[in-house]
């Protein structure tokens, strides 16, 4: 594995947009949504079963806090020569998964990688499957999905949030905010999910990690 510091450039100015008035499908999630099972709550637990393919994170109500990524953060660059891509991700995370879908992981802080079939990944393909995936999840909001750029190639970026469970002790629940990219390959396209803990700033990091993302 190749390792590498992260090299921060100039803060962004980003602002996310978590409410129902920049979202689809606004108003207050129900008592009922942590009874979701179509929803991928990540764990290190080897023998929990895997989702369909492209549900949304949501983060574990129970994990403990999760912090920023430090500026000295050291990457270690993933190739994953089955799936025919390679990204960065921070040195210590725990991977988990092969092929055609790797999660890594600290605490909250989630990284995920989807191989799915179909070389276009466009506007309106995005909005129709977070539109589905809202139907399957009612805390899920999304804002609408946007093109952008990542190593200079054209992607689709949608910025969506879901909420835990409701934490036992503590009776909260953590919002988890994620960065899902859609990147058109050879006859495939990758869905890269990049999810933070509501108030947990990784922006530079996360930026680094989709820049990285490489097709073989």
């Amino acid at each position: 594995m190749e390792r590498r510091s992260l090299r921060l450039a100039p803060m962004l100015l980003v602002s996310i947009v978590l409410l129902a008035s920049g979202c689809v499908g606004g108003g207050t999630p129900s008592a009922q949504e942590s009874q979701q099972t179509t929803t991928e709550h990540v764990s290190g637990t080897a023998s929990t079963p895997a989702p369909p393919a492209s549900n949304p994170l949501v983060a574990e109500a129970q994990q403990a806090a999760a912090g920023d990524i430090p500026d000295n953060q050291v990457f270690l660059t993933f190739r994953n020569r089955a799936a025919g891509y390679s990204i960065e991700y921070p040195e210590g995370w725990a991977q988990r998964g092969s092929t055609r879908r790797v999660t890594f992981r600290d605490k909250n802080n989630l990284a995920r990688i989807e191989i799915a079939s179909g070389s276009k990944a466009t506007v309106r393909a995005a909005a129709d499957e977070m539109a589905r995936l809202r139907r399957r999840t009612p805390s899920l909001r999304f804002q609408p999905p946007m093109r952008t750029t990542a190593h200079g190639k054209p992607v689709v970026k949608v910025v969506y949030t879901t909420r835990s469970a409701t934490n036992p002790v503590t009776g909260k629940r953590v919002v988890l905010v994620v960065d899902r990219y859609y990147v058109a390959g050879p006859g495939k396209h990758a869905i890269v999910d990049l999810g933070t803990p509501q108030g947990v700033d990784n922006v530079d990091a996360y930026r680094l990690m989709i820049e990285s993302f490489r097709w073989r």
